[in-house]
């Protein structure tokens, strides 16, 4: 394995050399970087030019200037070889700095929506492979080409329009009509009833209890001022807690194993506990502290599954660990409402909490909660954008790769030995159904920090794309380079995940010298 590893290390070197010099090559034959100034008729143009000369090394070849640049290269990615320096670009900065804001901002856009689209669509996918050519697999499909086949640009507009205008002018009378609330219950009763599948009598009642629980909850949330002033409180983080320990040790025990039920709902009791204690110390929150109080959940998760277990630990150490980190979300999911009317009546958000650009809002000034809203709202449409944009792939992709691995002798097997449906499902099939997926999301966590140009044009959002196409526009040769090592690094380094990943997933697979 180590040799492997070694092995592709060094080959990746020697395509990322070669790679960026033909780049380079490519970048300086592309245009001139003198090109704005030789057309201006500032005095001191000729001053201008011979200072960005100097700045660039314009006076050298390329072939030759290339060098200069790859001896501050090789500094970035070997350790301890000296500080980073990557050039400058033509108006002076340094490449660097402008690439570690720029990587920020991107990382913080795509994280969220390429995890989400991988759990959400691989999830979609085994769903509608288990219920093929039903009418959820039918709809899904349909939705998740629809997303597919739209414009990015033209999603984007559209989310613009509805999820950011629409709903800001909503907060200024948050009062949900009669109207609304009917379409609204009656878009849910449908989805529940196409999720629910089997006789016209079981699609019914599911269709009358998500109309129901719809329209009920609007009213509600309408009637109480929810949309001014929300929050979770207590009894909503212990019924939403309860419920998510039986979703947990259903997928991953099966509730008959008592003791994973039990070491979860424990998880629930002392998160409930904890909504209480913590709640006074999250008022000076930092990030650092809410990743440590994460990681002692989890810790008192596994402490919890393992004295509860019995013979099968693992199964309640998973259980409790995974409930008690969601209970620890949705208390801080809660400390996030209630900051909510502050962040709202700021003088800077001034009531238009929902933003269209930008990554932040200019001059404002706030705690962990109020920063952490101001990301919120800043990156929710351009991630419902990507989102929408990635699900019919993943799904597409997980709904084949499961049909595959259903019909396999070892699946009937397993079926043969007695193992329960979820068994089948979660342990055996499962996991071979992820092999295909582990390329596909490799490569595209690896693209998607290269920039997702198009949704940061729309919402203004100065990522890596942003940052690569003005520097192409003005034929900054560093800029570009700096993207590109940036770039070609993270392809090499997933590719290889990917097929690290291969021996994980599958025992048969082995990773060889």
């Amino acid at each position: 394995m180590v040799t492997y590893i070694v092995r592709r290390l060094v080959t990746a070197v020697l395509i990322l050399f070669g790679a960026s010099y033909l780049v380079y090559l490519l970048t300086a034959a592309s245009g001139d970087p003198l090109a704005d100034l030789q057309a201006s008729n500032a005095p001191n143009r000729d001053q201008l030019i011979q200072a960005r000369t100097e700045l660039l090394n314009l006076n050298t070849p390329a072939p030759l200037r290339y060098f200069g640049w790859l001896s501050g290269a090789v500094k970035c990615v070997i350790p301890f070889a000296g500080s980073c320096d990557l050039g400058q670009s033509i108006q002076g900065e340094a490449v660097v700095d402008a690439l570690a804001r720029a990587m920020g901002n991107t990382i913080l856009l795509v994280t969220t929506a390429t995890v989400l689209a991988i759990i959400i669509g691989i999830s979609l996918g085994i769903v509608t492979a288990l219920r093929q050519y039903s009418g959820l697999d039918y709809g899904v499909t349909f939705m998740a080409f629809l997303f597919f086949s739209l414009p990015i640009f033209w999603l984007a507009v559209l989310l613009k329009e509805f999820g950011a205008i629409g709903f800001n002018n909503f907060l200024t009378d948050p009062e949900i009509p009669l109207t609304t609330v009917v379409v609204v219950a009656l878009a849910s009763g449908i989805i529940w009833a196409v999720f629910a599948g089997g006789s016209l009598k079981r699609k019914g009642i599911a269709f009358l209890l998500g109309a129901v629980l719809a329209g009920g909850l609007l009213a509600v949330l309408d009637a109480v001022g929810w949309f001014v002033e929300p929050g979770l409180g207590p009894v909503v983080i212990l019924v939403s807690g309860v419920a998510i320990a039986y979703g947990i040790t259903l997928l991953s025990a099966g509730l008959k194993n008592r003791r994973a039920l039990g070491s979860a709902l424990i998880m629930v009791a002392l998160g409930l506990v904890a909504y209480y204690v913590v709640n006074p110390l999250l008022a000076g929150a930092t990030l650092w502290l809410i990743v440590l109080l994460a990681a002692i959940t989890v810790v008192v998760g596994l402490v919890v599954g393992y004295v509860l277990g019995g013979y099968d630990r693992g199964q309640s150490m998973r259980s409790a660990a995974i409930t008690g980190l969601l209970m620890g979300g949705l208390i801080v999911l809660d400390r996030f409402m209630v900051t909510w009317p502050l962040y709202t009546g700021s003088s800077r958000i001034r009531g238009r909490p929902i933003a269209t650009i930008g990554a932040s809002t200019p001059g404002l000034e706030g705690d962990f909660w109020i920063m952490g809203l101001d990301s919120f709202t800043h990156l929710l449409l351009p991630t419902l954008a990507l989102l929408l944009a990635s699900l019919a792939s993943y799904s597409r992709y997980s709904r084949a790769s499961m049909l595959e691995i259903m019909s396999m002798d070892y699946i009937r097997t397993a079926r043969a030995k007695g193992l329960s449906e979820r068994t089948v499902v979660m342990r055996h099939a499962f996991r071979n159904a992820l092999i295909p997926l582990a390329t596909l999301v490799a490569f595209d966590i690896g693209a998607l920090i290269g920039g997702a140009v198009i949704t940061e044009q729309v919402f203004a959002f100065a990522g890596m794309g942003q940052l690569f196409i003005s520097a192409l526009a003005r034929t900054d040769p560093n800029p570009i380079m700096g993207f590109f090592l940036v770039v070609g690094i993270l392809a090499l380094v997933f590719n290889l995940i990917a097929d690290l990943a291969y021996s994980f997933l599958d025992p048969r697979v082995r990773v060889k010298a």
